[in-house]
């Protein structure tokens, strides 16, 4: 069963889970991939989209230099290849960074699904809008904010949507990234990632151990990133609790 998926829609839709029946009953076969596993590879058509269950995956694009970029990061409940099957082509990879689990749907079977049910497209088409609106809020991150305000901001977001997703525990959740992956992901060096990581800790703002982070003050990590978890489309959504408070 897709928990994840069904708890990111849930929390996003207001709970209609017979709305979503139909791309459960459209999941095929799963499959269990390496960290370091090629999902999507931009040279090769693909026939069906990949729904990630358990792991974390990135969309990369390498250049010429052989300086990799990564586009997005997928945490389980995402579609990693959504738009790939409305517009039949991909300009990037998607690697696991990561073990993953992974359950896919053909592009014909997805394609009668949705025209059969079309609260089911409006649901895969918001999808694909959200991924757009994080694709703007990292541009904005990229361009205009400092080092430590991009990782600070990044934090905040996979907090959210990784305790939306059922895969956090009260303030902690799983980053099996690389030094390597964040600065990739944040377009610095990895010297300079390991000294904003080192900043954040000594803030005492996170801890960060066993591939794993724990927000130890969110009000200040928020405010350090300038975080508004509107663009992820949950609406006013009351997530995270600070002793007797409850923060938006």
């Amino acid at each position: 069963m897709p928990e994840s998926l069904i708890a990111k829609w849930s929390t996003r839709f207001g709970g209609a889970e017979r709305t979503f029946e139909p791309i459960i009953g459209s999941i095929g076969r799963q499959r269990l991939v390496d960290a370091g596993h090629q999902i999507v590879d931009a040279e090769v058509p693909a026939k069906s989209c990949s729904l990630l269950l358990e792991g974390f995956a990135a969309r990369y694009r390498i250049l010429s230099n052989g300086r990799r970029q990564i586009s997005a990061l997928h945490v389980p409940g995402d579609f990693v290849d959504l738009h790939d099957f409305l517009l039949a082509r991909t300009t990037q990879n998607v690697v696991t960074l990561s073990p993953c689990r992974l359950a896919m749907i053909d592009h014909e079977t997805l394609r009668i699904t949705s025209s059969r049910h079309p609260q089911l497209t409006q649901l895969l088409w918001a999808d694909t809008l959200v991924d757009a609106e994080m694709a703007r809020e990292w541009l904005v991150a990229m361009g205009r904010r400092s080092a430590l305000g991009r990782l600070a901001h990044l934090i905040c977001e996979l907090c959210v949507r990784l305790k939306v997703a059922g895969r956090a525990r009260q303030m902690t959740f799983p980053l099996p990234l690389t030094q390597t992956d964040l600065a990739d992901t944040l377009g610095l060096s990895v010297v300079h990632v390991n000294r904003v990581l080192k900043i954040l800790r000594t803030q005492r703002l996170i801890l960060l151990e066993d591939h794993s982070v724990t927000v130890l003050d969110w009000c200040e990590l928020k405010q350090l990133a300038e975080f508004d978890a509107s663009y992820l489309g949950f609406g006013d959504l009351e997530l995270v609790r600070a002793e007797n408070a409850i923060l938006a």
